[in-house]
Order: structure tokens, then sequence, then C-alpha cells
């Protein structure tokens, strides 16, 4: 019998996680090389723990389907904010638990008393908060609050912060601190920063038991889009979408020219677009990219450099484009579909300038395709497609005919689960199934304390009254010049970008930077996506670039040589957002005339862009310096939305391949004449 138990206690560890006696540092310290190829942040649990938070993923799934499909128990369903306390508490407190408080020590093995402590502290305070939502907003508890109230918005403040400094960093946390205090001496500060204050206790009631801080926006879009669309995504991944992604991609480009990183542009726009974040793609394509472009001829620098550019598009890539999409949606209370039509055109773009970037590169360097004995059967990659690509039509489906939003990835994740089932290669099988579990939990529970962390910005601003004045300050300091407040949005969103997550660079920027675009007169769509490409360019720029050091790391390249040959190849990120915003119809505001007329001059512009940038033109071939800067800013132009800049463009364009031509021919002449 006791052989027996231990037999059981082993195998529900294995295949999971090691089992705890393995785990302590005392009998095993990890090794150097297993410190390294911990490529998530994550702890691992022992078996009971693993099951907890199974079960706590499980149960927080439950809660989401429960409330967002209307369902009762016994007549009794969940109020708005009671469900938000609830879904907060199942996901934070599991942060303590797979997020180590330090990078080094014995709690990157094991769970420490005090993570058991604030853990429970913080789904204890949450459970009270939901306990009580009806009665917080009946009895005014954001301005007077019990003490057993205020004691419980204090331990979910400071879970809420202590979240977001384990799952983003320390840059992340104070610039959350700052602004959760920033109440507390606004009317100290100057110019655009002056706001009102108020007490400690106030600014703690506030935050947590307020409509516009911790359960704001931010939460509110997590707990009925963003968490739905999440578990979608994870459904796809573990059921081997990306797989086929990648399969699909190498049978279509994986034999022309420069193939190898056509793939990985490819392969990481579809799964950054599922997943929405640049890191996690990075570290899930980017070993088997970067090692194929390597090995077709790319240089490692090279190589790391278009994965980041591929992966940190896919963030503005339909149709998931992870949460701040949805952010965006709550923000400008549109819907859904509309934030994946805006970003239609724009994604294009700026993957087709990559896309000749990397094409040009390659005939330069002499870079060929794979072999067709290498590449995966076209008739095995399409018998599994279909698993794939009906389950995402079915979500178009539901969102645009049937407008429900909220309902609709649940149901296409209960149809892909259902698809996947008759087939053994994707088949979720109990081990695979509890996975899934397993890394929804994970990756909403950081997701959850990110934007819970966000809703901290966005409190503050609203409670001192800064989101309103700041425009007009901005508008002011601009001396009432568009061009110039567009280039200090650009500035603010790059600079905001290397120190927060893309989310809530955009929150930020959308409550105090977008209303002085707005009021220029720019598109309100157009200066939001603005907004939201600027804070995405820090992840390929140096000298933060964060997104191309991961891909360096993989790469085995130096991090600097790839930032600067990622800002490079990214360069369609930093003038698309001022084309679109000039010329709303790049993001399909217009009439048709008006929205195909300027796609195609700007498609043509971003071609030209990406030859200048690398140095070669289709039909032309290699360029000379001097072509190269006329072809660049031809491209400019035709970018611009103007009809002189587009006939400008086009007599440069015209001048340039006469000039190459016939040097060409009369270089070739000579040749033939012979001595």
């Amino acid at each position: 019998m006791k052989q027996g138990f231990s037999s059981l206690k082993t195998n529900l560890g294995k295949g999971w996680r090691r089992p705890f006696s393995e785990l302590k540092p005392s009998r095993i310290a990890p090794t150097p090389e297993q410190i390294r190829e911990r490529s998530s942040k994550h702890r691992p649990l022992n078996a009971p723990m693993f099951w907890y938070f199974v079960f706590s993923s499980s149960l927080a799934m439950a809660s989401a389907i429960f409330f967002n499909f209307y369902l009762s128990l016994g007549g009794w369903t969940f109020s708005a904010n009671g469900y938000l306390y609830w879904l907060l508490g199942l996901y934070l407190h599991l942060v303590f638990l797979i997020f180590p408080a330090f990078k080094t020590g014995t709690s990157l093995f094991r769970i420490p008393w005090y993570d058991y402590l604030l853990s429970g502290s913080a789904l204890a305070a949450c459970l009270f908060c939901a306990h009580n939502s009806l009665k917080m907003g009946a009895l005014g508890w954001e301005v007077f609050a019990p003490w057993e109230a205020r004691i419980s918005s204090l331990v979910i403040l400071v879970a809420v912060l202590e979240a977001a400094r384990r799952t983003i960093g320390g840059g992340f946390f104070f610039i959350c601190v700052f602004f959760a205090a920033y109440p507390l001496f606004a009317n100290y500060l100057p110019l655009f920063l002056y706001g009102r204050s108020f007490s400690f206790w106030r600014v703690v009631s506030y935050h947590v038991m307020g409509p516009e801080s911790v359960i704001g926006l931010p939460m509110r879009t997590t707990g009925t889009l963003l968490i739905g669309f999440m578990v979608f995504a994870v459904a796809l991944i573990n059921t081997g979408a990306g797989n086929f992604f990648l399969e699909l991609a190498q049978r279509f480009f994986g034999s022309v020219r420069g193939g190898a990183a056509k793939v990985s542009i490819c392969s990481s726009a579809f799964m950054g677009s599922i997943s929405g974040s640049v890191m996690s793609n990075v570290l899930t394509t980017g070993p088997f990219t970067i090692k194929a472009m390597k090995r077709s001829g790319y240089s490692p620098s090279y190589a790391a450099a278009v994965e980041a550019c591929a992966s940190s598009g896919g963030t503005m890539m339909p149709p998931i484009m992870g949460a701040v999409a949805f952010v965006m949606a709550e923000m400008l209370q549109v819907p859904y579909l509309t934030i994946i039509v805006t970003a239609a055109i724009p994604s294009i773009l700026y993957y087709t300038c990559l896309f000749f970037q990397v094409d040009a590169h390659a005939a330069l360097h002499g870079i060929k395709g794979s072999s067709g004995v290498e590449l995966p059967s076209l008739s095995e990659t399409m018998k599994k497609s279909w698993i794939y690509i009906f389950p995402l039509l079915f979500l178009i489906y539901i969102v645009v005919y049937e407008g429900r939003e909220s309902q609709a990835p649940w149901l296409a994740a209960l149809l892909l689960i259902t698809l996947c089932f008759f087939n053994s290669a994707t088949r979720l099988d109990w081990k695979k199934f509890v996975t899934f579990l397993e890394d929804s939990g994970k990756f909403m529970a950081e997701v959850t304390s990110i934007l819970a962390a966000c809703g901290l910005v966005v409190g503050s601003m609203v409670f001192t009254g800064m989101a309103g004045s700041f425009a007009s300050e901005i508008i002011s300091f601009a001396g009432n010049n568009a061009f110039m407040i567009l280039l200090l949005g650009a500035l603010a969103s790059f600079v905001l970008g290397m120190g927060m997550t893309v989310t809530a660079c955009y929150i930020f920027l959308a409550l105090v930077m977008a209303p002085a675009l707005i009021q220029m007169g720019f598109n309100p769509l157009a200066v939001h996506f603005f907004i939201l490409y600027w804070g995405v360019a820090s992840f390929i720029t140096p000298p933060v670039a964060i997104g191309t050091f991961a891909a360096a790391t993989v790469a085995r390249s130096d991090p600097m040589e790839s930032a600067w040959q990622s800002m490079r190849l990214g360069v369609a990120k930093y003038f698309l957002p001022f084309f679109f915003v000039l010329e709303p119809a790049l993001i399909g505001q217009g009439s048709w005339t008006e929205i195909v007329l300027a796609f195609i001059t700007c498609l043509v512009g971003v071609a030209l862009i990406g030859g200048a940038m690398e140095g070669y033109l289709l039909f032309i071939g290699a360029l000379p310096f001097w072509s190269r800067a006329a072809f660049l800013i031809a491209g400019m132009l035709l970018g611009y939305p103007e009809k002189t800049t587009d006939l400008l463009a086009v007599l440069i364009v015209a001048l340039s391949a006469y000039v190459l031509i016939k040097t060409k021919r009369n270089k070739e002449s000579a040749l033939s004449a012979g001595p």
C-alpha cells in the first residue's frame, strides 16, 4: 500500500512538475545550465500546489463563462463589480505562487512563507470586496469606508503593485507606485502635473472601491472580452496551431529566395497575432526560425532582427492582437470588429516593407530557399488546416453578424477543442487538457495583474483631474502646431514604451495625449493607433529593444548589433503612424475609392522604402547610394497624402530608374564590345 501511494504521488507530479522533494535546494541545487534553460519566469510547483493552481484557473474560466453568458444559479448571479473582484482575486493570488519575488535564491524553486501569506491575503481581501460589492455602491464606501474595508483595500493595493513588480519588473513597478501615490501630492506639482490632493485612506479606498481604478476600464475589459480571447489563443497554441502556421509558411515561402526569413515573418506574424506578446512570440517561434535563417546564410544578428521585427508586428495584426486591442475598443467605445478592420491595412503595409527588405538582402547576398525535399507536404499541411481555420471563421461570424463579442471566443474555443478531438495529433488528451488549463492560468494571472496595475494609472489621473488639463497644456506648449504635437506624441509613446508594457503605455497616452491630438482635428482611431505603433517601436529600438535582445539571446548574436539591424528592418514602424494619422483612409476611414487609392500608393511607397534601405530593388537590381536616397524620398512622398507629392514621387522614380537602366546598358555594351 505504501509503495503504491508513493508511485501514485510520483506519477501525479511527473509530466507537469518535478516532485517537491527534488526541488529542495538543500538536497539538489540548480545548476547554471538549469537556470539558463528556464525560458519562462514561472516557479515550478509541487504536485499539490500544481493541482490547486489548475483548479483555480478552471474556476476563473468557469466564472467568466457564467458571467458572460448571463447564467444564474438558483436565481443568483454575479453583480458586475462582484464578478471583477472575484476574478481579480482568483488570478491575482496565483501570481505569488508562480512568480518568485527575486531572480536568485531558493524562492526560485519553492514557495516561501511570505508568498503563501501574500497569496492568501490577496484572495481573502478580494473575496471580501466581492461579497460586499453591492454594499460599496449603496453606502458610498469609496468615501466613507469601514475599517475592515479600508484594510482589505490596502491589502489589494499592495498585492497589485507587488504582482506588477514580479510580472513586468522594477521600471513598471515604480511608475505604478508613482501614479498610485500621485493623488497624495498632486497639488504640490507644477504645470500640467498639478491636480487635487486627498488623504491616504481616501486614496486607498478610491483605488480599490472606486469605479475607475483597480476595477476600472482595464479590469472590465479583462473580465468581459480579454479573458475569452486569450483562452481561445491558448487553445490554438496548445492544439498545435503554431506548428500549422509554421509549416504553411514553409510550404509557400520556404523554397523562394531568402525563404527562411520570409517563413519567419509569416509564422511570427500569425503567432504574434494570436498571442499578442512580443516576448512569448520570440521565444516560441524564434528557436526554429532563427536557426533556419542562420543555416540558409543570414548572419546571426540579421536573423535575430528579422524575428524581433516580425514578432513585434504581431501585436498590431488582426484578429486578436493581445490585450491592447480590447482596451482600445473600450476606450473608444467602438465594437471590437472596428479595431480589427482599422488594424488591417497598416499591418499589411508594415509586413510588406519587411518582406521587401529581407528579399532585397537575400538577392544581394545570394541567399536561396530550401529544396522541395526539405519542405513539409502541402497536402498533409492542408489536411490539418480546417481544424484551425474553421473556428477562426466561426469566431469572426459570431463577432460580425451576431455581435456577441464576449461570448464568441468561448464558443470558438469549444468548437476548436471538439474538432481537434477527431485527430489524434491535435487531440487534447487528459495531460494536454490539464496543460491547457495551466497555461491559461499562467497567462491570465500575468495579464490580470498588469491590467489591474494599469488601472491605478487611469484612476489617479481621473481622480485628480490631471487627465482633463493635460491636453490643453500640451496644445499650449506646442503652440497649436499639429506637426509638433505629433512629434511630442511619438516621443512620449516611445519613451514610455521603454519602461511600461504596451498596454500601460497606450492607456496612459490615450488619456493624456490622445485628447490633444484629437482636438487638433486628427481622426480618433488614427490617433489611438498612432500611439500604439510608437509604443511598440521601443521593442526593437536601442537602447532598450527588449524584443530584439531576446531574439539575440536565441541567435547568440551581439544584442546592440541586432538592435541596430532591427531598427533598420522595422523602419516602417516609425513612418507609418504619420502616414495613417494624416490619411485616415489607410485605416479604412473613408470611401472605397479613397481607401483603395491610398492603400496602393502607400504599398508602392513602402516597397520603395524597403528596397532603398537594403540597396536592392526588384526589376532594377543593386542600387548605388544616390539612387537609394532618391527611392527613399520617393517612397516617403507616396505615403504622404497629397496628389502633388505622388506626382513628384513618380517623377523621381521614373528619372532614377531611367538613369540606372541606361547606365547598366552602357556597361553591358562596353563589356560586350571587349578591349
